[in-house]
């Protein structure tokens, strides 16, 4: 039987007076690795809709293969709408819209509490761990207390230009939470290994984060 992997995607559109949104390599990327593993991917999102596209992420020709991949992100459900036991994984995928509308989210922290309470594989990428700021487990702790994980880092955000825009640092704020962040080389491919945690660094990480998810699928022993 195929898995069912849930991606979710933002839709916040501005961060202050620039254009943001979802950084579409980290949705198309692994979906595509996901969908040639035989994965079911649905993509959700906080508002469902269409997902706005971070313009910077585009680059002058995209791949044809991504066409028929992007579909599900042309019109999303909204996160609330969906039932988290049909799913075997999560994915939070990046993009600078997801400091919006990501972080201290109760219909995330919902929806992640069953697949924290199931022990069933949470991953993410670049910006999409800020899904995890405000998220507690059921013993009222910190999700991502005392977890080896990874994420952009505060070097990266200040290579962006972006710094002083962001409303927070996501590295900052993940370590007050208690998370054993560890960075890597700026826009390296990096992906940390926690138990069921699956993060990449950045958008350098999104093809072998999927990668090592797929991976983690295939080693896991049967329930």
């Amino acid at each position: 039987m195929s898995k069912k992997i849930l991606m979710v995607v933002t839709n916040a559109d501005k961060l202050e007076q620039h254009d943001t949104g979802l950084w579409l390599s980290e949705f198309v990327e692994p979906a595509t690795e996901f969908k040639e593993a035989g994965f079911e991917v649905t993509a959700a999102s906080m508002n469902g809709g269409r997902i706005p596209i971070d313009p910077n992420s585009y680059s002058n020709e995209l791949p044809r293969v991504w066409d028929g991949v992007m579909e599900p992100i042309h019109d999303t459900p909204r996160l609330s709408e969906i039932n988290p036991e049909e799913y075997d994984g999560i994915f939070f995928c990046g993009g600078h819209g997801t400091m919006v509308d990501f972080p201290d989210n109760d219909t995330i922290e919902e929806i992640l509490r069953h697949f924290i309470t199931e022990n069933k594989l949470i991953s993410s990428v670049c910006h999409g761990p800020s899904g995890f700021i405000g998220v507690t487990d059921h013993n009222d702790q910190p999700f991502v207390k005392g977890r080896k994980m990874t994420g952009f880092t505060n070097e990266e955000e200040k290579q962006t230009g972006l710094e002083s825009v962001v409303p927070f640092s996501m590295e900052d704020r993940l370590r007050e939470e208690g998370a054993v962040f560890e960075t890597g080389e700026a826009f390296k491919d990096h992906v940390v290994v926690e138990r069921n945690l699956v993060t990449g660094q950045n958008p350098q990480s999104s093809l072998s984060t999927a990668q090592v998810v797929i991976e983690q699928f295939k080693t896991a022993k049967p329930e």
